[in-house]
């Protein structure tokens, strides 16, 4: 009984000794699996890090300037082609609406890049209270910022890297409001680059309404009080109505603040058909797209072609392209918009918008080409 016990205990605790083995081996391999995994997550990682950096490393000489003139101080980013001396023909970029710094958050560094292989330099400035820049931009008319660019150009012609014979303007957006009322201010402006401009500031925030609320899938009740609450904010602005009355009267969770009151109180009369008749005799480059929720392609195409005459005006068309000249199936999704922004910044734009831009500016025999 006693050897019978002992063999009994012996094998229960072989079998538990087994199984301690088993178990312990078990973990071995786990461990050796983790680390593994984590060695091979640490590779992908580097390597897409590596990528990623790689991506966002651009055929650029870029430096930050201090732009000092007419009593404003800028705080701007002058890109410049990666070889040569100058003087460089140069680009003038004028942002759109909202607290855009000098690179667009690095949207402008693609089109930068662009540019300096064909050789032109790009300037762009943050704009005012943007990124500790002084001044406020809600507090700018369009008037005041067609001063201001007007102002940066005159820095420019003074550096010896830039051309000051063959300065143009690139502008997006809202800055369809300030080309036009820059070359009125200057007329050594030799060139626009226009894309996706507004026209009329009426008529655009009511296309931009209403297209916005087809997307969203608005009922006709939806749409009527929607427009009802335009046709209101649009009788306070007639009769420039304080801010306080502007909130007393109109509610929700959209209301602007008194700052945008302000700036929209100072603005929403804005209309480029009384400036464009500046951009005669220019080239210009019309860029627009086709998915354009923001502005009004087909009145914007007729105000051009109306108001510019001739074969200096040119029109680009991107069909698949959002407002921002952004793929549109990319920007309307959330993953493919952020994986392309890190990994593929360069593909975010409608396919031939950067290229096609350089080809405008080397038609005009400005900057020497160069080509990747």
């Amino acid at each position: 009984m006693a050897n019978g016990r002992y063999c009994s205990d012996s094998f229960e605790v072989g079998v538990r000794m087994g199984e301690i083995r088993t178990t312990a081996e078990r973990r071995r391999r786990l461990k050796r699996a983790v680390v593994a995994s984590l060695a091979a997550l640490v590779i992908l990682a580097g390597s897409l890090g590596g990528l990623m950096l790689w991506q966002h490393s651009y055929d650029l000489r870029e430096q930050t300037v201090t732009i000092r003139h007419g009593g404003r101080t800028l705080d701007g980013v002058l890109a410049l082609p990666e070889q040569g001396k100058g003087p460089y023909p140069l680009v003038v970029f004028v942002h759109g609406d909202g607290p855009v710094d000098a690179t667009h958050d690095t949207f402008y560094r693609p089109i930068w890049e662009s540019l300096a292989r064909g050789g032109y330099a790009s300037l762009s400035w943050n704009k005012p209270g943007v990124g500790g820049a002084p001044g406020d931009w809600l507090g700018q008319s369009m008037a005041d910022r067609a001063g201001e660019a007007a102002d940066a150009i005159a820095w420019a012609r003074k550096r010896p890297d830039v051309d000051g014979s063959r300065i143009g303007l690139w502008g997006a957006s809202q800055a369809g409001w300030v080309l036009p009322k820059i070359a009125a201010r200057d007329s050594g402006v030799r060139f626009v680059i226009a894309v996706s401009p507004a026209v009329n500031w009426h008529r655009q925030g009511r296309y931009n309404l209403l297209a916005e609320l087809r997307r969203d899938g608005a009922s006709a009740t939806e749409t009527a009080a929607a427009l009802r609450r335009r046709k209101t904010v649009l009788e306070l602005l007639a009769r420039d109505a304080s801010y306080e009355e502007y909130a007393r009267t109109v509610g929700g969770s959209d209301r602007m603040t008194a700052a945008r009151w302000r700036f929209v109180s100072r603005n929403h009369t804005a209309d480029a058909g009384a400036d464009l008749p500046a951009l005669r005799g220019i080239p210009v480059l019309l860029v627009l797209a086709g998915h354009d929720l923001n502005v009004d392609t087909a009145e914007t195409k007729a105000t051009y072609r109306r108001l510019l005459p001739g074969p200096e005006l040119r029109v680009a068309h991107y069909p698949d392209a959002s407002h921002s000249l952004l793929e549109y199936d990319v920007e309307n999704s959330p993953a493919r918009l952020t994986l392309t922004a890190l990994f593929a910044p360069r593909a975010l734009f409608a396919d031939g918008f950067l290229t096609e831009q350089r080809a405008f500016l080397t038609a005009l025999g400005g900057g020497r080409r160069t080509e990747p």
